[in-house]
């Protein structure tokens, strides 16, 4: 398998313990650096007010089969909850476009760290991703 990343997050969040545990519940602003080579792929996203982020968590540490969620006391099993312990490190976060420059997009609600590597970003579609 291999992945190559698409770009970089700038974040305010420079260690684990500054990041929301869920980027919704922050209105932290970030940017998203795309490389050039992919730049000419974000034609139209503008279009879109909500995206999703893919991003890979290098910084998030081994993964557990059982752990307590957040605000919780029991643990469950770890693909019950949304911790960031994964056994493949991918985060994945629903943003608010706030704006498109060039090859940089900025957005609110992405709870990933600083220079965490981007892997793909979707449009959100309201009709298609909601029930």
């Amino acid at each position: 398998m291999e992945l190559k990343a698409i770009g970089l997050v700038n974040s305010p969040f420079k260690v684990k313990k500054d990041s929301p545990h869920q980027g919704r519940f922050s209105e932290e602003i970030s940017t998203i650096e795309i490389f050039p080579e992919y730049a000419e792929a974000l034609d139209g996203i503008e279009n879109f007010s909500n995206l999703f982020v893919i991003y890979w968590m290098d910084r998030s540490g081994p993964a557990s089969l059982k752990v307590v969620p957040h605000g919780r006391t029991e643990k469950r099993g770890l693909f019950a909850t949304r911790a960031p312990v994964r056994p493949n490190s991918l985060g994945l976060c629903m943003v608010e476009l706030v704006k498109r420059e060039g090859n940089l997009l900025t957005v609110k609600w992405l709870d990933a760290l600083d220079q965490s590597p981007v892997l793909d970003i979707k449009p959100f579609v309201p009709d298609i991703d909601c029930l």
